[in-house]
């Protein structure tokens, strides 16, 4: 997943697709990043989630980026990205966790 920063609060996000739905067909490739601005964090310790393309067993739908609670404990944050499976022959999407 790219991310570059422009400036302190606009974010050029990768791509993904959700984890329930079937993979999208080959001739239908992810759309082009999105530029999102990412508003001032609520009180308290959040992480901005950024957001990303879902395949939705039809065409892409952009799913936008929010803030989500911190876990104290949990390591770092690791947001939603494509990761290459050799034994499936394909990308699969691993949403975001915590490590």
């Amino acid at each position: 997943m790219k991310w570059i920063t422009m400036g302190a609060a606009v974010l050029l996000i990768g791509v993904g697709s959700a984890v329930a739905q079937p993979p999208p067909p080959t001739y239908a490739p992810v759309p082009p990043p999105r530029i999102e601005v990412v508003p001032p964090a609520p009180a308290g310790p959040v992480i901005w989630q950024p957001g990303h393309w879902r395949w939705d067993g039809y065409r892409y739908i952009w799913i936008g980026g929010r803030y989500v609670q911190r876990r104290p404990y949990y390591g770092h944050y690791v947001a939603g990205h494509w990761r290459w499976a050799p034994r499936l022959g394909r990308y699969v999407w691993r949403p975001a966790h915590w490590e």
